[in-house]
Formats: structure tokens, sequence, C-alpha cells
């Protein structure tokens, strides 16, 4: 008489079946997310930071406050975050970026007293020495039409000065962009 198998019983699965069945399983479920950041990550170290020094160009016109004696220079400061470059047609306006100064025709006094404060502070940093812009050619533009462009200066160790953070750190401006605060220049 032959033995036949009883189909209650099973064959256990090994240990490391489990496991690998597990390691599936969670391959299958997280491959996209775990790929994304793969690709997001090397975007953010690698990709980024080069791309990110593409494009900056070194400006060699000189500056004098809008309205001056010396305006008649390249480029004109108009406030703390506005400069005026070219003549005629060749005019462009520009509007750098990372800071938001005080206006001129601001709502009180202590606003305009500041604001003129940080137009002569801007241009003290523009005339100090050589520095660059970003966005080269082809730079964004604001809702005004100016030119959107980043100030920085860098040394010949390779230090970087930026302008925002000079400006912000001498209480001449605030950040500006998603989430800054508004400030009120008459407080």
């Amino acid at each position: 008489m032959a033995r036949s198998r009883s189909p209650l019983i099973t064959r256990s699965r090994s240990p490391r079946s489990g496991l690998r069945g597990r390691l599936v399983s969670w391959w299958i479920l997280w491959r996209v997310p775990a790929l994304v950041a793969i690709v997001a990550g090397l975007w953010w170290y690698g990709v980024r930071p080069i791309a990110y020094e593409q494009g900056w160009v070194p400006v060699t016109d000189r500056f004098a406050e809008c309205g001056s004696s010396g305006s008649r220079t390249q480029g004109c400061v108009v406030d703390g975050d506005t400069v005026i470059i070219g003549f005629g047609a060749e005019r462009r306006r520009i509007r750098l970026t990372g800071f938001d100064a005080p206006e001129i025709e601001g709502t009180c006094p202590a606003e305009s007293k500041l604001a003129l404060t940080a137009r002569t502070a801007l241009t003290a940093w523009l005339t100090q020495g050589a520095f660059e812009w970003n966005g080269s050619d082809d730079p964004p533009r604001d809702q005004y039409g100016r030119e959107l462009r980043e100030v920085r200066r860098v040394a010949a160790d390779g230090t970087r000065e930026y302008l925002a953070k000079t400006m912000i750190a001498r209480g001449l401006a605030r950040e500006s962009g998603w989430g800054a605060e508004p400030v009120d220049w008459c407080a």
C-alpha cells in the first residue's frame, strides 16, 4: 500500500526565504521613492553646486548714486537694492536679490533716512572692488521688468562675500523671499 501525503502537512519555510520575500516586497513597494531620493540627492550634492556656479558675470561698470555729480558713470545706484546701468536705449534697471532695502519715498521719515543710508552703503560696496552677478545674458525679471541678479565678490583666496548678507548684517536691509516677514521700517 502506498503512502499518500496528507494535505494538512505543510512544508515549513526556511528563515532565509522569509527574509528574501520581505526584501522583495519592500523593493516592490519602495523602489520608486528610493530611486527618487537617490536622484534628488545626486542633484542636490552633485549637479546643483556646479550649475549654481555657472552664469556669474564679472561687472566692470563704475557706480555712483543716481542724480549725483558722478552719476554719469556707467551705472548708478537708485536705492539700497536697485541699480541702473547703461544710457539711452541700452539703459537697464537691475533689482539686486536676496534682500529688501527700505524705500527712499518710504512711509515715514525714519524709513527714508535708513533708505538713504542703505543707498550710500550699496554705492560704497559696489565701488570697493571687482564683483560679479549671476544671470548671464538672460536673467529673470520681476513684475516691473527689472533684471533680477544676485551679487557677490570673490576674494583671491576663494572666499565669497555676498552683498545680501552684508546689507542684512549691517541692518540696512532684511531678508526677502519665501517666508520672509514684512518689516516695519518706521518702528
